[in-house]
């Protein structure tokens, strides 16, 4: 890692420092000029606020974005940073990112001699890949979507790179930790290309360095999957109670592709993230598994859309979320039929599970149809434990906190039911039985 870059201003996201940014990066012009096309968008849009629908019912008001910065400096020494996810797998390739910057990567060489390819976005974008990088970065993002959006696309650094060539089939995880240090921030890209026939596993998971320092993570995550291809993709989002949490999350699947993408959101202090499908192909199948909990003050905002644009296509769309102390989540999916796509079969559901008088949760489905001959349901509850089924545990010998835990596993396991990865359902299951307080 240069000096030159460590030397940086830390402070804003102001065009002198992305001036300074693109001065010390070693990157192709056309790279450069996508930047400076985002930093002219996001100069033009201010913090979106209440006035927007989708912003409605999640503040910024303490979000002080001056603080942050576009570059953190090196570090002198690696941290340690502890993974739920990690320990549980045999990786054939891992790669972790510190701030936002690479800090170390490997793959194995059997899938290297075959062409796949998993390392730094950014590294990969000035090597042998630079082509294939060009062709799907910011593909499918809109950069100008809002100023998170915008901020992410002028600002990035480090990310990931994932790409397994046609008919190669990937059947170890590939790993990736993005981790966070105090008053540092994150603006990392993931670009996921599977060739026609291509199957892999991927695993993203982020992790704050200390238990308490605050952070900003202002990410995007791509995509796209090529007629045939598979892929199943885990993203944990776990970091400490005072990260700031933005991210634009987008897949598209083309004719007979199938994805599985599995979602925790168990950290931050405030998290609101746009996931997108798309199913551009005949045949696509999409399945979303998502996990979420929140305690103390955090917020979590969550929207999700399910877009079917050809015929033959299913989605299937199931998040359930678990409330305890002052926290308050939102949920607000949609499912979008496109004039033609018919014999589409879509399905959205969202459950929560309230643990807490003072907690809070907001639950919002809807479907916008504009073909015939089509199935799309759509669901939403919200509710209480029951008490009486924590005297029932209780009457069995299990104290108040033992009968919260179990309650709340049960009612996650449907949805854990559905994840294929035997290691992140158990991963999930424990930590949020570890979290689960006593019920009041």
């Amino acid at each position: 890692m240069s000096s030159t870059s460590s030397a940086i201003s830390n402070q804003g996201f102001t065009r002198e420092r992305f001036e300074e940014l693109i001065a010390v990066r070693k990157q192709p012009a056309w790279l450069s000029a996508m930047r400076r096309r985002a930093m002219d968008i996001c100069e033009g849009l201010a913090l979106p606020d209440s006035s927007l629908e989708e912003w409605r019912r999640t503040p910024l008001r303490t979000l002080r974005l001056h603080r942050f910065g576009p570059l953190s400096p090196a570090p002198a020494v690696l941290p340690q940073v502890a993974s739920v996810l990690e320990p549980l797998l045999a990786p054939g390739g891992r790669l972790m990112t510190l701030n936002g910057r690479k800090a170390a990567g490997e793959l194995s060489p059997k899938w290297a001699e075959r062409g796949v390819v998993f390392d730094c976005l950014e590294d990969s974008a000035v090597g042998p890949h630079e082509d294939l990088i060009r062709e799907h970065l910011f593909s499918i993002l809109d950069a100008g979507y809002d100023r998170f959006a915008a901020l992410h696309a002028a600002f990035w650094t480090g990310g990931g790179f994932c790409y397994v060539p046609r008919g190669v089939k990937v059947d170890e995880p590939l790993f990736l930790l993005s981790a966070l240090g105090a008053d540092q921030s994150d603006l990392g890209h993931l670009l996921v290309v599977l060739d026609e026939g291509a199957e892999a596993t991927l695993v993203s998971e982020t992790a704050s360095v200390d238990a308490s320092g605050p952070g900003l993570y202002c990410g995007g995550i791509e995509i796209i999957l090529n007629p045939g291809a598979k892929l199943r993709f885990v993203n944990l989002q776990n970091w400490n109670d005072s990260v700031w949490h933005f991210a634009h999350q987008k897949a598209v699947l083309r004719e007979g592709a199938s994805l599985e993408w599995t979602l925790g959101a168990l950290g931050g202090l405030l998290a609101k993230v746009n996931q997108h499908l798309i199913l551009d192909g005949s045949h696509a199948e999409a399945t979303v598994n998502g996990v979420m909990f929140t305690e103390n003050r955090r917020h979590l905002a969550y929207h999700t859309l399910q877009h079917h644009k050809q015929p033959y296509t299913r989605s299937d769309l199931l998040y359930k979320g678990a409330l305890q102390d002052q926290s308050h989540l939102v949920w607000r999916g949609m499912i979008r039929v496109d004039e033609g796509a018919v014999k589409t079969d879509g399905y959205q559901r969202n459950d929560n599970l309230i643990l807490s008088d003072r907690a809070r949760t907001d639950c919002i489905p809807g479907l916008e149809i504009l073909a015939d001959d089509v199935r799309c349901t759509h669901g939403a509850t919200a509710g209480r434990v029951d008490d009486e089924e924590i005297f029932y545990a209780q009457t069995r010998g299990l104290t108040k906190r033992e009968a919260a835990r179990m309650i709340v596993t049960g009612f996650f396991q449907q949805v854990f039911d559905r994840i294929t990865i035997d290691s992140v359902r158990d991963a999930l299951a424990e930590v949020i039985g570890r979290k689960v307080r006593e019920y009041r």
